[in-house]
């Protein structure tokens, strides 16, 4: 396993461009991209470049509807929320307009996250750029640190 870090000041968006140098680099390994649901937002046309380019990633989206690492400062701070609430996209739709493949994780009783990360798998050593759009709840689990 390999991972490329745009470091502390986090770069927002590099995923896309960090999937495609990795996969060309290195054609043959298993490419996943993490994402946010903001960050996607600067790159998710990058599934425009993997499918034209035959470049087959996994990209997994944490969709929780929101800039959180922005509004967990902002709220304390400002005491409001404005500018950092989203919709959930459906991403997964997105990818498809590209021309890559779209899964969807809903959170639904009875719903099996492993059989599609593995459909993912499939999909990808077939050829296919996939996302899978992972609809999940806000947490609070980063109160406390620090953005730089």
């Amino acid at each position: 396993m390999r991972w490329l870090d745009p470091g502390a000041f986090g770069t927002l968006g590099v995923g896309g461009g960090f999937a495609l140098g990795a996969k060309l680099v290195r054609p043959d390994a298993e490419v996943w991209i993490m994402y946010g649901d903001g960050s996607l937002g600067y790159s998710v046309a990058e599934f425009d470049t993997f499918t034209r380019h035959k470049c087959p990633v996994i990209a997994v989206v944490g969709n929780d509807a929101c800039w959180t690492q922005i509004v967990r400062e902002q709220e304390p701070m400002l005491g409001s929320r404005v500018g950092c609430d989203l919709a959930f996209c459906d991403y997964d739709t997105v990818a498809r307009g590209y021309g890559g493949y779209g899964l969807k994780l809903c959170g639904e009783e009875g719903e099996d996250v492993l059989k599609t990360l593995q459909s993912a798998q499939k999909l990808c050593k077939e050829g296919q750029p996939v996302l899978v759009n992972c609809l999940i709840g806000r947490t609070n689990f980063r109160d406390g640190s620090i953005s730089v």
